[in-house]
């Protein structure tokens, strides 16, 4: 797998955990890393704190896009696991400009894929696209 994505892949990890138990963003990525069998390399850890840091700083303004492009769903009502694919996603597209937004998109709806089911990756898709469009104009 490559650096990168496994990056993702903890990073998504993480910000479950805050989603769930409301933990700072620190915080939950020390006790990430402790829990952990074998430490990443350094490049990896750096990278996922980089997302997981820059989600959890825009994660107001990113709720408040996701909220306006998924229309007829709340927030609350999107599942855990989707809603912060989407803030991992729209992060990278809004806040990262060494990331190509066909990149985040791509590799968000694999989490989806994985992590989720095929509904929830062309939801993911649908609502990241807007994203995209948007950093466009």
């Amino acid at each position: 797998m490559r650096k990168r994505t496994l990056a993702r892949e903890f990073a998504l990890q993480i910000l479950y955990q805050i989603d769930i138990t409301q933990q700072d963003a620190t915080s939950a990525c020390e006790n990430f890393w402790q829990a952990l069998e074998h430490a990443p390399e350094q490049e990896i850890k750096t990278f996922t704190e980089e997302l997981v840091l820059g989600v959890s700083t825009a994660k107001d303004a990113l709720d408040k896009k996701i909220s306006q492009y998924a229309k007829n769903w709340e927030l609350d009502r999107i599942a855990v696991v989707d809603r912060n694919i989407l803030r991992l996603g729209g992060y990278e597209i809004l806040y990262r400009s060494d990331i190509p937004p066909k990149v985040a998109i791509n590799e968000a709806v694999e989490l989806a894929k994985k992590y989720a089911d095929i509904p929830a990756a062309k939801f993911v898709n649908g609502i990241l696209d807007k994203f995209k469009q948007e950093r466009q104009i």
